[in-house]
């Protein structure tokens, strides 16, 4: 594989803290009772929006929810978060291999960019992908359609990395090889059941995975 897409929250970051910190912030915004932190986990990955909208039931209240928690986000939860062990050395053993880099996350692109800089990645990945503000390319398929043509990709040639089932299936829409991770927000089962082609309970073991789908 010549080409790596890596997902950003749950794959090479734990945004645990800023994201579920901010969702509260949202709720209490609407007057809502926030749940614990660790009841919020799933909303790590899939696109925020649907999330909300599953919580309230309702798509105005959601777009609230949303603005509410951006403002928060954009200032403190963005921060509140970090790279996973064994990230930046996996990252250097591609780079050695002359893999091309890039990330894909559903998170919008302003937020994944200042993430990727602030944890001194940048150097590593040929451009950081993401959803727009207005949720353009926020569904996995759709962004990964896009970092395909955008960069001149064979879809035959890269592989997708990520830990939850809508990186494994929009991988997998696109014609791409996929790797799941378990050390984030997505379960074996959740992974394996979206057809994942390889799984990774570690950071150090994304390199092998990487060898056996190559193979």
């Amino acid at each position: 594989m010549r080409v790596v897409c890596f997902d950003l929250d749950g794959t090479l970051t734990d945004p645990k803290l800023g994201i579920t910190n901010c969702i509260r912030y949202a709720l209490e915004r609407l007057g809502r009772e926030a749940p614990p932190a660790d009841e919020l986990t799933w909303c790590i990955g899939p696109p925020l929006l649907q999330s909300f909208e599953t919580m309230l039931g309702d798509a105005a209240e959601a777009e609230r929810a949303l603005a509410f928690y951006r403002e928060r986000f954009g200032d403190v939860g963005l921060f509140e978060n970090e790279v996973y062990p064994g990230i930046p050395e996996l990252l250097e053993a591609c780079r050695v291999e002359g893999v091309r880099m890039f990330v894909a996350t559903s998170k919008p692109a302003v937020y994944a960019e200042r993430i990727i800089a602030h944890f001194g990645l940048s150097d590593f990945f040929e451009a950081v992908c993401g959803a727009e503000l207005d949720g353009t390319r926020s569904d996995k398929t759709e962004l990964l359609r896009w970092v395909l043509a955008e960069h001149g990709l064979d879809a035959a040639g890269s592989v997708m990395i990520g830990d939850r089932k809508h990186d494994i299936v929009g991988a997998r829409n696109n014609g791409m090889r996929t790797i799941g991770v378990t050390y984030g927000y997505g379960s074996r089962e959740e992974l394996e059941e979206a057809g994942a082609d390889c799984i990774a309970g570690c950071p150090g073991h994304i390199a092998d995975a990487l060898l056996v789908i190559r193979e």
